[in-house]
């Protein structure tokens, strides 16, 4: 099937014909149809699978059909998004796809001055992409108002009730109109995300293109056992691999990733740390630096696991393996997108044998072992069940100190198509 079988109005057709989108992804061709339609959705869908375009491409061309201004404070679209950077990422990405089309949008978010954002909300915006805290705050500040909403948006829900924002979205959803077209989209389905759901859905389509929690098809999971001091050595012995190109770290602290930044920056490996403690401008800075290819590797803790759509990272290396199972799929997940191949290596100590039970438990698959010069015996035979799967598939990593080989956008802006009064 082809885009233009989804009777995507031309303005849109052009956009992704210059990106180089022919063929709609599953998440795509099951959701733009009834979102069309005008019809609530449930959509299950890990991030990588194209659902912001799946909502997005179906919004921009309801308000193609709209020739008025929105009034002041009062947004027709408003989208929902766990994180800064995934607010800033929906925002960039309705940027490209409205290109031909006249609308404004802005994003906003904590960490960063508000006077901006109320200064673009008193223009008028036709999307409004947002962060719970900072929505609220300004809801409170009679900055925004939602009775003219007319498609609401709610992304990455189990994210957002991950990080607690439950009370928050109860709150912004009381003050929306309750007859609009209202989407939920998320990477699984738990009974706390399917009661959230029902709260506003009406006669919802569902649409699950992935089985929940697991892991995208074409990427390549491996494992490496190592004690904990030899982490670094294993990971220097990897980065010298001239296949790892564009290479996104997961640390379980920030402390750790800041340590491990510095460290590869001092022995020439370019680098760079985002997580929590870092200042809205920081971590912007670091994801276009990554983006652009400034710097190889990103180090980052489980805040840039969901949401974070940087092209063409080849591997993921869980330097420290995450203690919840399902923040492993959200990591490995930043490789394989929009279906190229990735790579994602775990390092596992003895302590973290327990984890990568976990996690094979929960992707129902062992991961490849691959042997290496300071493979840990020790590690590989801790405690868990899982050691079962310890012995299978010793893979060629082949390391050592000089190589070897392996086998095997943010503030608010008006659209390009221009505003339909100024």
């Amino acid at each position: 099937m082809k885009f233009s079988e989804l009777k995507i109005i031309d303005p849109l057709l052009k956009v992704l014909g210059e990106e180089g989108y022919e063929t709609p992804t599953p998440i795509q061709e099951q959701a733009i149809p009834s979102l069309l339609e005008g019809k609530d959705l449930m959509g299950i869908a890990q991030t990588g699978t194209g659902k912001t375009a799946a909502f997005l491409l179906p919004i921009l061309q309801h308000l193609a059909a709209i020739d008025s201004d929105p009034e002041p404070n009062s947004p027709r679209v408003l989208i929902l998004a766990p994180t800064r950077e995934l607010a800033a990422q929906i925002d960039n990405s309705a940027r490209t796809y409205g290109k031909y089309i006249p609308f404004n949008h802005t994003v906003i978010f904590g960490g960063v001055g508000q006077v901006p954002q109320v200064r673009d909300l008193r223009r008028g915006v036709d999307i409004l992409v947002a962060t719970p805290g900072r929505l609220l705050d300004l809801m409170q500040q009679r900055h925004i108002r939602l009775d003219k909403v007319e498609i609401f948006v709610l992304d990455e829900a189990d994210r957002m009730l991950d990080m607690g924002f439950l009370p928050d979205v109860k709150e912004i959803i009381s003050h929306i109109p309750k007859k609009i077209q209202t989407l939920c989209f998320s990477a699984t389905m738990s009974g706390k995300v399917e009661s959230l759901a029902r709260t506003f859905l009406n006669d919802p389509v569902h649409v699950e293109v992935t089985p929940q929690a697991t892991t995208v098809e074409l990427i390549q999971q491996k494992v490496l056992f190592v004690i904990q001091e030899h982490k670094d050595e294993v990971l220097i012995d990897l980065l010298r691999e001239e296949h790892l190109k564009k290479i996104l770290i997961f640390t379980r602290t920030k402390h750790r990733a800041n340590k491990l930044s510095m460290n590869l920056n001092g022995i020439g490996i370019s680098s760079n740390a985002i997580h929590g403690n870092k200042s809205q401008k920081q971590r912007t800075q670091a994801l276009s630096d990554f983006q652009r290819g400034r710097v190889r590797v990103l180090v980052a803790t489980d805040i840039a696991a969901r949401g974070i759509d940087v092209e063409g990272i080849s591997h993921v290396i869980n330097y420290d393996l995450p203690n919840e199972p399902e923040n492993y799929v959200h990591r490995i997940g930043r490789t394989a997108r929009a279906g190229a191949e990735g790579i994602a290596y775990s390092f596992c100590s003895s302590d973290e044998r327990g984890y990568l039970f976990d996690i094979e438990k929960l992707i129902k698959q062992d991961i490849e072992v691959i042997d290496h010069p300071r493979h840990s015996k020790k590690a590989q035979d801790a405690r868990g069940p899982s050691s079962r799967s310890a012995h299978k598939g010793r893979g060629g990593y082949r390391g050592g100190r000089g190589g070897g080989g392996q086998r095997g956008r943010g503030s608010s802006q008006r659209s390009r198509g221009g505003s339909r009064r100024r």
